[in-house]
């Protein structure tokens, strides 16, 4: 007789092991201690064979006999059910090993050396939710061009094309770090371009006055009724013209005073490479002041949430706004007031683009050097200072006292 559900529920367990016989091989073998295990016995290759089915009840007793089934289908083949069994996870481990998810994580690993951690935080989201769970499950040997356009055109599909071009980046740097370490032999994702994919976007450059406007923000800025540090940080900003990310992530212990000097560390930089800020006189009164406030923390400007870490990188744009600026005015802005500005008060344009972070970079090109034309660099930033002082004081911009040509 076959065992029903009703059965199977009700039998208990005795001082010994025991047999429950359902049909064509396949039992339910009771422990001792309760325990009940799907078993199924039969005979290959002239051997005596235990096939392990299942613990009930999460293996219930129609899913058992499915397994059953299967394995005598496989029988009647003259395949041992077993082996088969081995064979497949051995294949599902070698496919797990080898899965873009897996690559990916080692990638991961080595890229992100010596990067920011905002900038290696931004990039696992990205991967967590864009890539992987597409991607994440396929041999990465087995990815074809068409599932890298399926995945950019989804997240297109959210209004989001350039977080599709830079999933599709991080996609091709995976299959490069495959093909260099024997994981992959080929690349899909250089197969196709984003362009070939994605609607065309319009490049919008971020907001900023026009440098007539100039004295009227400076002059906002020194009366902005919100906090001191928000108000020091703006200042700091335009005297500075350095990335948001790069003021906000800035510690106390990058500062030389005595050497009128901020070194900021390579992996808090953009192009990865070590950046120095002189300090104007005025650059470093801002600085005293601030330390008076925000001294006893590692960081210049720390999170009004939690000393341990900075600022978000939303207060400047949120002081801008308050203070009548929305969509005229961003922090990355101040960079741009001060290239053009450099750049028609005469000075060397080289001195200007290592001041930005923007020196060029190339294969061939000799080391990059964050000193070079620091004495230059240092003039500049003190005649900008005054500059702006001047424009703040007079509410006028004036042609540089100490430009040079």
């Amino acid at each position: 007789m076959s065992l029903t559900d009703t059965e199977i529920r009700k039998t208990k367990p005795g001082t010994k092991a025991y047999r429950l016989p359902d049909t064509k091989g396949l039992f339910l073998f009771v422990t001792p201690t309760g325990g009940k295990l799907w078993r199924y016995k039969y005979r290959h290759g002239g051997l005596q064979k235990l096939m392990a089915i299942g613990k009930y009840p999460d293996v219930p007793l129609a899913l058992a006999r499915k397994r059953h089934a299967e394995a005598r289908r496989l029988l009647a083949l003259g395949i041992d059910p077993m082996e088969q069994r081995k064979a497949t996870k051995t294949a599902e481990k070698a496919a797990a090993e080898n899965s873009f998810r897996t690559i990916a994580g080692l990638w991961y690993d080595h890229w992100r050396a010596e990067k920011s951690a905002q900038h290696v935080d931004a990039t696992r989201r990205r991967m967590d939710a864009n890539i992987l769970p597409l991607l994440g499950a396929r041999p990465i040997t087995e990815i074809e061009a068409p599932e890298l356009v399926t995945m950019v055109k989804m997240i297109e599909g959210r209004g989001a094309a350039d977080l599709a071009k830079r999933a599709m980046q991080n996609v091709g740097q995976i299959f490069r770090y495959a093909i260099a370490h024997g994981y992959a032999k080929r690349n899909p994702a250089s197969e196709i371009r984003p362009a070939d994919v994605l609607r065309p976007t319009h490049k919008t450059n971020l907001a900023r006055i026009d440098a007539k406007d100039l004295p009227a923000l400076l002059r906002s800025m020194e009366v902005y009724q919100g906090t001191h540090v928000t108000r020091l940080a703006m200042k700091l900003m335009a005297l500075t013209f350095v990335r948001t990310s790069e003021l906000i992530g800035a510690k106390w212990a990058e500062f030389d005073m005595d050497a009128a000097r901020w070194n900021i560390p390579a992996a808090r930089m953009k192009m990865r490479d070590p950046h120095i800020v002189p300090l104007a006189s005025q650059t470093i009164e801002v600085l005293e002041m601030l330390r008076l406030l925000t001294g006893s923390s590692e960081w210049l400007f720390p999170g009004d949430r939690s000393s341990k870490k900075p600022m978000s990188n939303n207060t400047i744009l949120g002081a801008l706004k308050r203070m009548g600026y929305k969509g005229r005015m961003t922090g990355h802005g101040f960079r741009g007031l001060a290239s053009t500005i450099l750049h028609e008060q005469g000075y060397a344009h080289e001195h200007i683009e290592l001041q930005l972070a923007h020196a060029p970079r190339n294969a061939v090109s000799a080391a990059y050097n964050h000193a070079l034309y620091l004495d230059a660099r240092a003039k500049m930033m003190q005649d900008w200072a005054n500059f702006l002082e001047r424009a703040q004081r007079g509410g006028k911009l004036l042609p540089f006292r100490g430009s040079a040509a």
